[in-house]
């Protein structure tokens, strides 16, 4: 069966050591086979099913797919975006992880969410991403794609952090807290929702800003616009402080660094179902409502 879907390509992105990749996969790539479009897999994928010699680098797949099938937790989703993102190529998400706000299909909904992505009938939701630079002496030494949030944050026996935030070139405050999470829409629900920061909606053009277990009570979380330039400035005392991204990343911060976070130019383009809303998904992640 020939496809005439814009999608000739699909690369498969999965969560390393999920043993059902093997009752999974080898019947995915034949379905997808016997309508004529390609794949291509990530190394994570071609390991449990006994295919290394054809696992590629999730970079190299998210150049050459014009589709990304990504088979896990939102946290495979979050390390997917990163490189999807630069190159516009949309993902497609399959839930084998736990909890999961960003992969909203579930395992049993997989084929029939492929042949509506296929057909051209699957909604796709843009989802804003942030830029995290980080510098000191006005040297660039660290600069990352997020799609939930950047965190200042201690190490175990670190003390509290001070440090203070500008947005807009503007001084805001100067925060004495466990640490400080910035985020977008989307990561309203992961981290920074942990924290007490309140859910957005994905299509509200916004920056979450929310400390973590501050001194003072009467910081509470903050809402900007998406295009405010938000800087965070380490004090002079900082020790055993890291710059966290998509809770993926870690990078140590010293005294006099800068932490510099825009909203990024690229955005995620980022398959959902067409009958689900986005409360039904929250309702039934979070158990609203029920006893």
């Amino acid at each position: 069966m020939a496809s005439s879907s814009c999608y000739k390509t699909i690369g498969i992105i999965s969560r390393p050591r999920r043993s059902i990749l093997v009752e999974v996969v080898p019947k995915l790539l034949d379905w997808l086979h016997e309508r004529g479009v390609a794949t291509v897999i990530d190394s994570e994928t071609a390991g449990p099913i006994s295919r290394s010699d054809i696992g590629k680098t999730r970079h190299q797949i998210a150049q050459e797919a014009d589709l990304l099938l990504v088979l896990g937790g939102d946290g495979t989703l979050l390390a997917a975006a990163r490189e999807a993102a630069p190159h516009g190529t949309p993902i497609l998400p399959i839930n084998l992880g736990g909890l999961g706000f960003l992969t909203s299909f579930t395992l049993e909904e997989l084929y029939p969410a492929l042949e509506q992505t296929l057909a051209g009938c699957a909604p796709v939701s843009e989802r804003v991403m942030l830029l995290a630079e980080r510098s000191h002496n006005d040297n660039a030494l660290t600069k990352q794609l997020v799609l939930n949030e950047a965190v200042v944050n201690k190490g175990t026996l670190a003390r509290m952090i001070e440090l203070e935030l500008h947005i807009d070139g503007g001084f805001v405050c100067r925060y004495r807290a466990d640490g400080l999470i910035v985020a977008t829409p989307t990561g309203s629900t992961a981290y920074s929702m942990s924290a007490g920061g309140p859910i957005v909606h994905p299509a509200v053009e916004s920056i979450l800003i929310t400390p973590i277990c501050p001194h003072t009570l009467s910081d509470r979380p903050v809402v900007v616009p998406d295009v405010s330039k938000i800087e965070l400035r380490m004090e002079e005392n900082s020790d055993s402080v890291f710059l966290t991204l998509d809770g993926q990343t870690g990078v140590p911060l010293h005294a006099g660094d800068r932490i510099r976070i825009t909203r990024a130019a690229e955005r995620l383009k980022l398959i959902h179902p067409p009958n689900k809303t986005y409360f039904e998904i929250l309702r039934n992640k979070l158990k609203w409502g029920e006893v």
